[in-house]
């Protein structure tokens, strides 16, 4: 850090001086992070953004600075002035940067006084979150948010120098804008200029980047705010932020590389030990065939296998009348009946009507399965496409394709938690591109996986077996970015409307102002979206990305610091010419 501006609080940072300011006399503040009183000296460890510094009081040298010492209770907030000296000889502290040395305290002010805060600043013990969050300003002092915060800013700070350096432009686009059918619920802003209107805040800037590619600007990106108005997880809030990009004249593997270098750049900065790039690229249809997933976690194996083949022609129902059949060798595992039972009840929580198992003999026989009435033949050609060896446990799903997929990649990343397969393991990043264009909702109609504006590829003959042309890039097994080629001809686009159900007339009343700007002539265009929050808690080594936002929502939506949502006047719903039925 900068040295700061000297004056009358402070004129170094406290957690960058070192044994080379020894008999400089500073000036420092900050928050009194812990007092210990020796009954003569009081030692006080001061505290700012740098970090901790240990200031002695000594009640001959500096009898007034010391009284004040003895009111100081944690938090308050205080000045000083003294010289910096070095610790006697065995009272360094090797776990502290400043360890060596201490400020020998000769005047002392105190700024602020401070309540009892409602959990330790200066301890690491678990504190519910409710409490945290309602008392985020203290919740914030602690070690391990404040390092969160900062590795937050060197990664956006990191994207942004790389972007910049590849003459990108930072241009923001509205907050304020119509809403249009994006995947998500809006959340809505009534217009009190025009009643029964309103805006839309944005699920993202999607429109807007490609109508700036439709005027000249070639390469934008920015920080940007998004919101989406849906059910949250630990890595989902109804605000985020996102590294938006998009670019001009571009091919899919333009973006691919151009994206490469932004995140290297991210995990250099942050010290995030990944493999250099180019990274591994595999199709939707590789990923879910061999890990179950389209965000595939590398870090293991347990690579899932068609048995399909293996059990044509059986008798057994369960597994010769399915129209997918899905397995994978989980390894050696000495399993109990009851964590057999456990696993088929986690396989059903995800969709499946069963889950088949067996442990692996000598030979081509098996211990012990679930599925007693299978030919000796069909194990043995089990066994073999898996690559059994006694006591592998084998774990098989027969179900519909994209459910037998999903069930069985669930199951992988479950035997993975179990067995704890990820430890010591270096982190695994991977492209997956060629997603499928659309997907049938419960209605069987077909929506976009991405989003409408997605370019297709493949036969429009058969739209519901047409890729797209997009990419996701997935880090041990989350997706922290994805994105698109996008359709840059207003007819193509119109296609994709007919396909769901949104005809001319519509899609103009809906999108007329990206429509209009594609008949001005569009170029081809691409870009991509980037998880400031998940990129930002994976880095940091934290399950939520609550870890990484300096005021976050909890799991309902609600914020505990503010109060929000919150009920307002009646005078303020006339206004808007509203009124609530709640």
């Amino acid at each position: 850090m900068r040295p700061p501006r000297a004056n009358a609080y402070r004129d170094r940072w406290a957690g960058e001086l070192r044994s080379g300011d020894v008999g400089q006399t500073v000036r420092v503040a900050g928050w009194v992070h812990r007092r210990r009183d020796h009954g003569g000296l009081i030692f006080i460890d001061l505290r700012d953004r740098s970090g901790l510094l240990q200031l002695v009081f000594h009640p001959e040298t500096a009898a007034e600075a010391h009284a004040l010492a003895e009111t100081l209770r944690s938090e308050h907030v205080l000045t000083v002035a003294g010289a910096v000296v070095a610790r006697e000889e065995g009272r360094a502290n090797p776990d502290l940067a400043t360890g060596d040395i201490e400020v020998s305290v000769a005047g002392a002010e105190r700024l602020a006084e401070a309540q009892t805060p409602p959990f330790a600043v200066d301890e690491d013990a678990p504190v519910a979150e409710e409490l945290r969050l309602r008392h985020r300003v203290v919740d914030l002092r602690r070690e391990q948010m404040t390092r969160n915060l900062v590795l937050r800013h060197q990664v956006t700070r990191a994207m942004r120098d790389h972007l910049n350096a590849q003459d990108f432009l930072e241009i923001e686009t509205p907050i304020l804008t119509r809403s249009t059918p994006e995947g998500a619920r809006d959340f809505l802003v009534p217009a009190r200029r025009a009643p029964g209107a309103f805006y839309a805040l944005p699920q993202s800037p999607q429109l807007f980047k490609q109508l700036l590619m439709v005027s000249g600007f070639e390469r934008y990106y920015q920080i940007a705010r998004c919101f989406r108005d849906e059910d949250l997880r630990a890595d989902r809030q109804p605000e985020f932020t996102q590294l938006d990009v998009e670019l001009s004249f571009v091919e899919e593997e333009d973006v691919i590389e151009m994206m490469e270098g932004v995140m290297s750049r991210v995990f250099e900065e942050t010290g995030f030990a990944i493999e250099p790039p180019p990274w591994r690229r595999m199709t939707y249809a590789e990923a879910m065939g061999s890990y179950g997933s389209d965000k595939p976690d590398l870090r293991f194996g347990l690579e899932i296998h068609d048995l399909s083949a293996a059990v044509a022609g059986t008798d057994f129902r369960v597994l010769g009348g399915a129209p997918a059949v899905r397995g994978f060798n989980a390894g050696a595992r000495d399993v109990a009946r009851r964590q057999l039972d456990e696993l088929t009840e986690h396989a059903k929580r995800f969709g499946a009507k069963g889950l088949i198992w067996a442990v692996a003999g000598s030979g081509d026989a098996w211990e012990r399965t679930s599925a007693g009435p299978l030919e000796d033949e069909r194990r043995a050609a089990i066994s073999a496409a898996l690559g059994a060896s006694p006591g592998d446990l084998l774990l098989i799903v027969a179900d519909e394709p994209g459910a037998a997929a999903a069930v069985i990649g669930e199951l992988r990343l479950e035997i993975g938690r179990r067995y704890a397969l990820t430890e010591g393991q270096p982190n695994a990043i991977a492209w997956v591109t060629e997603a499928p264009m659309f997907e049938r909702d419960g209605a069987g109609q077909l929506t976009a996986v991405h989003h409408p504006f997605t370019a297709p590829t493949g036969d429009w003959a058969d739209p519901a077996g047409m890729r797209s042309r997009a990419y996701d890039l997935a880090l041990n097994g989350l997706e922290i970015g994805g994105g698109s080629i996008r359709i840059h001809d207003a007819a193509e686009q119109q296609r994709v409307f007919d396909v769901l159900r949104i005809d001319a007339v519509d899609a103009q009343a809906r999108f007329g102002f990206l429509l209009d700007g594609l008949r001005y002539g569009a170029p081809p265009h691409g870009g991509i979206a980037m998880g400031i929050d998940r990129i930002a808690a994976l880095i940091a080594g934290e399950p939520s990305i609550r870890d990484v936002i300096a005021f976050p929502k909890t799991a309902s939506g609600s914020d505990p610091l503010t109060g929000a949502p919150a009920l307002v006047d009646a005078e303020q719903l006339r206004e808007l010419f509203l009124r609530s039925t709640a």
